[in-house]
């Protein structure tokens, strides 16, 4: 999938503004948050989902992931 940076900072704030919404309809202090809490909030989420798919695709999980590892390690012995 190729997510723009925009669709995912525009995704973030619909979310926000929701609850905020919802906070409000419910009699509930709304989010105090400003600009800079929103930039932390979409960088963190940005890091971690980063970081997870890093983590996923250099880890083989799969079965068919596992016998690839098998097959390039055999490939490699071959050849030296």
């Amino acid at each position: 999938m190729n997510i723009s940076n925009g669709t995912i900072i525009r995704t973030a704030l619909l979310i926000l503004a929701l609850i905020n919404q919802t906070l409000t309809i419910l009699g509930k202090a709304p989010i105090p948050i400003d600009d800079e809490q929103i930039t932390q909030l979409l960088s963190l989420l940005f890091t971690i989902g980063a970081s997870v798919w890093a983590w996923w695709k250099n880890n083989s999980f799969t079965q068919n992931a596992i016998k690839a590892d098998e097959y390039l390690a055999s490939l490699r012995n071959e050849y030296e």
